[in-house]
């Protein structure tokens, strides 16, 4: 399947593939920069990278929240980040009629999670011929994601990823369980972990979800022990002035020394 994405580099490296970028595109120059950043990175440690980056935020705590700079400019700047870096791109979606619009802007369609079990949503991305990528209800076992993945694959699109982004564990916390990821992948698809949301807090008591963005590493380093395929990291110059997500962000500058340390890892699993 990651052969079939356009511009994919380094699939004969045998590393795990990064999916990497800001929780929601602020700007085309803040883009470019973490584009071109982790690019040059994962060039240098051949890593497979496909770009991250939401042109809306849908699901936010408060009205006042940050949701984006506008679809079509955000779009438009995730389409020129895959031109110039010659790297695929990925969003989410959040309704049947975006499938077939973002569709024309990325090369993967990320199914939000609380979103994962709208059949109308699923078909409408499959449809569009675009890899789809699932991300796992913090409200469903892994066992339930071969339901989600069904209607894909029975709505003729064969090219589907599954994301583990935790547990509901509580009212403000999440717990992954690692045991998933083997589960997912037997029913046919890449696994991917989500690092970053894994570790969210949310329903906190102000509004803005929380997060333990100290325990990256560790939750990163646990899912490439257990034979993860992917990574979904997201990450920021600096997450503490990020518009979305920013307590669960991984500061830019610290990307490369914990890459390094997870192929090591990799290396000694393979």
């Amino acid at each position: 399947m990651l052969a079939a994405i356009p511009n994919i580099k380094h699939l004969e490296s045998g590393n795990f593939f990064l999916i990497a970028g800001p929780c929601a595109i602020e700007g085309e120059e803040m883009a470019f920069d973490i584009a071109a950043q982790v690019s040059e990175i994962c060039d240098r440690l051949k890593i497979p990278y496909i770009f991250k980056g939401s042109y809306r935020k849908a699901n936010r705590s408060r009205i006042d929240s940050f949701t984006g700079i506008g679809d079509a400019k955000a779009m438009k700047i995730l389409k020129k980040i895959g031109e110039h870096f010659s790297v695929p791109v990925t969003t989410d979606i959040h309704t049947d009629e975006e499938a077939k619009i973002a569709a024309e802007y990325v090369d993967i369609l990320q199914i939000p999670a609380f979103l994962c079990r709208q059949t109308n949503l699923l078909i409408a991305a499959a449809q569009t011929g675009k890899i789809v990528n699932i991300k796992k209800g913090q409200f469903l076992s892994a066992e339930a994601m071969q339901f989600a993945m069904k209607k894909v694959l029975d709505s003729g699109n064969d090219q589907v990823m599954l994301t583990e982004r935790g547990t509901t564990f509580g009212y403000q916390d999440l717990v992954v369980d690692f045991r998933g990821i083997p589960v997912m992948q037997s029913f046919g698809a890449k696994v991917i972990l989500d690092c970053t949301h894994s570790l969210q807090q949310p329903n906190q008591n102000t509004g803005v979800t929380g997060g333990k963005p100290a325990m990256i590493e560790t939750i990163a380093k646990a899912g490439v022990a257990v034979g993860v395929d992917g990574l979904f990291i997201e990450t920021h110059p600096n997450p503490a002035q990020a518009k979305s997500d920013g307590a669960n962000m991984l500061p830019l500058d610290q990307l490369e020394k914990l890459l390094v340390g997870l192929i090591k890892i990799r290396r000694n699993i393979i």
